[in-house]
C-alpha cells in the first residue's frame, strides 16, 4: 500500500484530521469503533474502512473493547497530505467565495 494512492472522500479526510488533531479514541477490537471528543463517531463504517485500510490505529495496546487514543499511521499521514484535484478545486472555490464576501 506504500506506493498506492488512496482516494478519500471529504468525510474520511475530516475523520483523519480529527485523529491527527488528537480528538479521537478507538476501541480495541477487530471492528474498531471511533469516538471523537468522547462521542461515538456518527459514521462507524467510515471508521472501520479507515482502520482496515491501515490509515489509523490504536496509539497503544489495550484490552478488548477498551478505548485508547487513536493515531494516524504513516499511510494515514500520507493519505491526508495527498491533495486530489477535486479537493484543490473545492479549496480554490472556498477561497474565492471568502474573498468575495470580504470584498463585498
Amino acid at each position: 500500500m506504500d506506493d498506492q494512492v488512496i482516494q478519500l472522500n471529504h468525510r474520511e479526510r475530516a475523520t483523519l484530521r480529527a485523529v491527527a488533531g488528537g480528538h479521537a479514541q478507538m476501541s480495541c477490537s477487530c471492528e474498531p469503533d471511533l469516538f471523537i471528543d468522547g462521542l461515538a463517531c456518527c459514521d462507524q463504517s467510515t471508521a472501520h474502512r479507515l482502520a482496515h485500510l491501515g490509515l489509523l490505529s490504536p496509539a497503544r495496546p489495550g484490552s478488548p473493547w477498551e478505548r485508547v487514543p487513536a493515531r494516524l499511521t504513516e499511510s494515514g499521514m500520507r493519505a491526508l497530505s495527498h491533495r486530489t484535484d477535486s479537493a484543490t478545486s473545492l479549496d480554490t472555490f472556498s477561497q474565492v467565495g471568502t474573498m468575495t464576501a470580504v470584498a463585498g
